[in-house]
């Protein structure tokens, strides 16, 4: 009490008393959107023992005194956000900010401690979930079907934890759309660098259905920078899965589907459009539609051959082919596989009237969408900055 009633003599320093506060308890989970609605009830919650509900940080451990007694003046004179702040660039700097931040906000150091979660994406009421996978070794690829599927191979995959579903324009829109996120430009100028796409000439959903329905006809590109908003928004480090990551998640150590429309929506079943993401059964893994519905990005690039020499990951050295898995709502039976591989293609940007050809947008694929996955082990800065940006994003 002492502490705080000196204090509150005193006018607080955003730069050198608040921000540093802000940015070791808070900055991996909140933004200055956060901290403005939560005006109100921020002093009670940092004031609550580290186990009661409401409580920040969420788990604890509880702020000292001194801290405490920081924030509490900073809200009494009125919350206070120096408006001048220095902007960042999407660039490998952004990626070693953004790591230090996933290091200090995960938790989780050996597959015993994976488990799944459900969380809300900050600054919004959207959810997300993610199971854990366990690591593993399987049989990549198919000797009985297209050529680029062979030779079958034994590939050894690390854990991660992987969506169930597949990202919903529930969840892409807010990374359209800033507005949609509650993001004030300059709260969180880690998120600010993050380079989002265009405003889409066209409505995106083409009448198909937005709530609750995959978002589809995002670029390489722009999966990746959406895995990087996510990353910055929440503090733990998200990415598209490599094909052996994808295939291992689907097959799930498990046999094929005796009914495909058990698990998949595809042409004999979809009615001639997506449908809403979770409706069929899951793998055994948890996971659902990884056969249909749409197909996802992988993050890396294609090639006939691959399965020759394989590799952990192929990573992007032209704007195409990627390699996308699963099939789709307009596939038939036979391309709705775990092992099936599709090559992106130039004519997925058939309609799209810019010149040169927008480097968010597959107007043109319909039937093309994706998922996430979180390594248990977190990579290095240099590779973070690799996954979230392929360098090929303009049509070559």
């Amino acid at each position: 009490m002492i502490v705080l009633s000196l204090l509150a003599f005193l006018a607080i320093d955003f730069s050198t008393q608040v921000k540093p506060v802000l940015d070791q308890q808070c900055a991996a989970c909140h933004d200055r959107a956060f901290y403005l609605r939560k005006k109100d009830k921020l002093v009670a919650s940092i004031g609550l023992p580290a186990t009661a509900k409401g409580a920040m940080p969420p788990g604890g451990p509880q702020l000292n005194a001194k801290d405490r007694a920081t924030l509490t003046t900073w809200v009494g004179e009125g919350m206070v956000f120096p408006e001048a702040t220095k902007a960042l660039a999407d660039d490998l700097g952004l990626a070693k900010i953004l790591r230090a931040q996933i290091v200090k906000g995960s938790k989780e150091r050996s597959a015993a401690q994976m488990k799944p979660y459900k969380a809300i994406i900050p600054g919004t009421d959207v959810p997300y979930e993610m199971v854990p996978i366990p690591a593993g070794k399987y049989l990549m690829g198919d000797d009985t079907h297209s050529k680029d599927e062979a030779p079958q191979h034994p590939v050894s995959v690390e854990a991660f934890w992987m969506a169930p579903r597949e990202v919903t324009w529930n969840e892409y829109r807010l990374f359209m759309f800033a507005s949609l996120a509650g993001e004030d430009p300059g709260a969180n100028i880690t998120i600010d660098a993050v380079s989002r796409p265009t405003k889409p000439y066209v409505e995106m959903s083409f009448g198909m259905g937005i709530e609750g329905f995959p978002a589809i006809s995002m670029t390489h590109h722009a999966a990746n920078k959406y895995a990087q908003w996510l990353s910055a928004k929440t503090g733990h480090f998200y990415r598209l899965p490599t094909e052996a990551e994808w295939e291992y998640a689907c097959k799930a150590n498990a046999p094929e589907p005796a009914e495909l429309g058990e698990v998949a929506v595809f042409k004999a079943n979809s009615k001639g459009q997506y449908n809403l993401v979770g409706t069929k059964k899951p793998n055994a893994f948890g996971l659902f539609d990884m056969l249909g519905n749409v197909m996802e990005w992988t993050t890396d690039q294609y090639y006939a051959d691959a399965y020759q020499d394989p590799k952990a990951w192929y990573p992007s050295k032209t704007s195409y082919p990627h390699t996308a898995r699963g099939g789709s709502w307009s596939d038939v039976a036979e391309r709705v596989r775990c092992a099936a591989r599709f090559p992106s293609d130039a004519s997925w940007k058939l309609q799209d009237p810019n010149l040169p050809k927008s480097i968010w947008y597959h107007t043109d694929a319909l039937g093309l969408g994706f998922r996430l996955i979180r390594p248990l082990k977190i990579p290095t800065a240099e590779e973070m900055h690799a996954y979230w940006n392929n360098g090929v994003a303009e049509d070559q």
